[in-house]
């Protein structure tokens, strides 16, 4: 009996171990093999599951290396390996292969791929081991793919997208150059590289170098530099030498030079550190990027998308290219601005190169029609490459060309006194006819002052001063007293009321114009300060345009635009003022010129309107410092724009009147 019990144990345990050890199917083995594809575990899946055919066809490397290169060079991602299972009851014969429908999706750096392939397993005994094994062939990385065969891609560069302004005339486009080059058997006189790397801001071990490439023949032409269509000088100076010719070529041109050159900026080439951020994006080395002004901030809308194409190249002499995925190229978008090219150039002429800013605006739609910055810089140099001698030249050129002064904040001195006075008159605390006597030069509250007096420059102001006189005279006296009046908080109200404290949005960043450091007006000596804009106060050139806005539209402030695709007209600010206020403010404005201080804005061609102003900027201890000229105006029969115009260091150039006379330069 006890043997009995034995044997029928051992017979148990045969049974259990038999099916511990049962045989995979070949659907278990496809499944096990998808998992590693799925994985990219190249490595295990040549090992472990491929049959001996197919290790005999394919070395490791023609299986493994090649299928993770194709991997990294192709961006393949989401690579989603299935298969079609057989009915639940299909019996598998060792003597037969098994066949199954693979379904492989993937996405590629040109686009998606998506095919179906039939995969065979066949039944082999290696030793001890028996099993199910993979029959591969390339054919399962792209369809009619095999081993001689090379994948190729192509990349189709997209044109880059052009910036217009708004009569379409171009500022920044796809145009065209020259490289200039050697052809070697005519050039003999090695002498010559020194003089010819100078013009080209190359060495001559770069010339040497582009020389000595294999393949160039001695009567080839050899290209050393780009340079721009514009730049006649160093074409003229560099044909001359024997051997040395210039062939056109297309290249990125800004047409207008240094007066939008802080508007378009440039493209130049990507930098490493550039290139690390944005290879997710498609970017390669050698591209051309966006590297300041609109260029930069409409990077990613100008660029465009690159075509690319991937294909199988057959070795056999006249097979036809097999297309694997394909992604068509899209051209950068077309950009059109609200400038207007010509009055942008003839702004910054008229500043003749002075330190300094201009902005001129619509006042019935915020259109920004002039925005400049100068001195400028030449964005064509830039985008061909500067040499580091002439990189360090602008660095410290006094004037600073490459400081964008347009995008800063500047005190704006007694420009402010027009939006001083709408404030108190809109609160009913200035009566614009109502005189005050002011005598002397200077004044203060009363002793808890100090030292601190306003000062006025104009001490034979006519009293009683009222608001006209004050305009024409342009009396600190008489605004300090009127903001005294109103009271810091009702003034604080009013100027936030005209956008003091908030950031326009603007595709170029501009500065907030600020009250103060803080927002906040601690005294009644920085009260008086700010009211003819000085103190903390800090006002952008876009923002001191837009402000005189109400005085001509009878109350509204339209939001500050650049781009013309952006709606017209877009309400910032309304019911500032009334059309009283508006137009005693315009009189008075229109009387700056006629019989103020504006004298050199007094022109036949125009009736011209504004208000001067001047920001000192004196440091500890000085007598004298530093002062910012401005001049904000526009034509009082025909106010299609309103231009304001900051110069520095007007000191010794006769004040503000100097630049009212570089603002009625534009107008005539």
């Amino acid at each position: 009996m006890k043997k009995m019990i034995i044997a029928v144990m051992a017979a148990v345990f045969l049974l259990v171990l038999a099916g511990c050890n049962k045989q995979a199917t070949p659907e278990d083995r496809l499944a096990e093999y998808i998992s590693h594809w799925n994985k990219s575990e190249f490595t295990e899946m040549y090992d472990e599951y491929l049959n001996e055919g197919t290790k005999g066809a394919y070395e490791p490397a023609q299986f493994i290396e090649r299928q993770q290169k194709i991997q990294d060079d192709l961006g393949i991602e989401n690579l989603e390996v299935s298969y079609t299972q057989p009915p639940e009851d299909t019996e598998w014969n060792e003597e037969e292969p098994a066949d199954f429908p693979v379904q492989v999706k993937m996405d590629t750096i040109a686009g998606p791929v998506e095919f179906e392939q039939q995969m065979t397993l066949l039944f082999e005994e290696r030793g001890e081991e028996e099993g199910w094994f993979v029959e591969w062939n390339p054919s399962f990385i792209f369809p009619q793919l095999e081993a001689e065969d090379k994948i190729r891609i192509d990349r189709i560069k997209a044109a880059r997208g052009e910036i217009l302004d708004r009569n379409n005339v171009p500022v920044a486009i796809n145009g065209g150059g020259f490289n200039i080059g050697i052809v070697p058997e005519k050039f003999t006189d090695d002498a010559k590289k020194e003089e010819l790397a100078k013009l080209l801001n190359t060495t001559v071990e770069a010339i040497d170098n582009d020389l000595n490439q294999n393949w160039v023949q001695p009567e080839m032409f050899v290209p050393i530099a780009k340079v721009a269509r514009t730049d006649d000088k160093v074409i003229d100076a560099a044909v001359k030498i024997p051997g040395v010719g210039a062939q056109k070529t297309s290249m990125r041109e800004y047409p207008y030079g240094e007066s939008l050159s802080h508007v378009t900026g440039y493209i130049g080439s990507i930098t490493a550190e550039q290139l690390e951020e944005r290879k997710a994006d498609g970017y390669a080395a050698g591209d051309m990027i966006g590297r300041q002004g609109l260029e930069q901030a409409l990077e990613d809308r100008l660029r465009g998308k690159d075509g690319l194409k991937i294909w199988i190249e057959k070795p056999a002499e006249g097979s036809e290219p097999i297309d694997v995925a394909e992604q068509p190229v899209e051209d950068g978008e077309t950009v059109q601005l609200t400038i207007d090219a010509e009055l942008q150039k003839t702004t910054y002429d008229a500043m003749k190169g002075e330190p300094g800013t201009s902005a001129a605006v619509n006042p019935e739609t915020g259109e920004t029609l002039a925005l400049v910055s100068s001195p400028g810089f030449d964005p064509n140099r830039f985008m061909l490459g500067l040499s580091g001698e002439q990189y360090k030249a602008l660095e410290e050129d006094p004037a600073t060309p490459l400081f964008n002064r347009f995008k800063a904040a500047y005190a704006p001195g007694s420009t402010l006194k027009p939006v001083t006075a709408a404030i108190g008159m809109e609160a009913g605390t200035l009566k614009p006819a109502e005189g005050i006597t002011i005598n002397g030069e200077t004044w203060q509250k009363d002793a808890s002052w100090g030292d601190y007096k306003v000062s006025r420059l104009h001490p034979e102001a006519p009293n009683p001063v009222d608001l006209n006189i004050a305009l024409v005279y342009s009396d600190n006296i008489y605004f300090a007293q009127q903001a005294l009046n109103m009271g810091a908080e009702t003034f604080i109200a009013g100027l936030n009321d005209y956008g003091f404290g908030e950031t326009i949005e603007f595709p170029i960043g501009l500065a907030a114009s600020q009250i103060s450091n803080e927002g906040t007006i601690a005294s009644a000596g920085q009260l008086a300060d700010t009211s003819f804009g000085q103190g903390q106060m800090l006002a952008n050139i876009v923002h001191l345009a837009s402000m005189y806005t109400p005085f001509i539209t009878d109350g509204t402030m339209y939001k500050p635009t650049l781009l013309l695709e952006e709606e017209d007209g877009q309400v910032w600010k309304e019911g500032l003022v009334s059309a009283e206020t508006a137009a005693t403010l315009r009189e008075g404005m229109r009387n700056v010129v006629v019989d103020g201080y504006a004298q050199s804005a007094n022109i036949d061609a125009a009736p011209l309107a504004g208000k001067t102003g001047t920001a000192e900027l004196k440091a500890a201890g000085e007598e004298r410092g530093k002062e910012n000229g401005f001049f904000v105006t526009y034509d009082s029969a025909n106010p299609d724009f309103v231009l304001a115009m900051m110069i520095e260091n007007v000191e010794d150039n006769g004040g503000s009147d100097y630049v009212a006379g570089m603002a009625a330069e534009v107008f005539k």
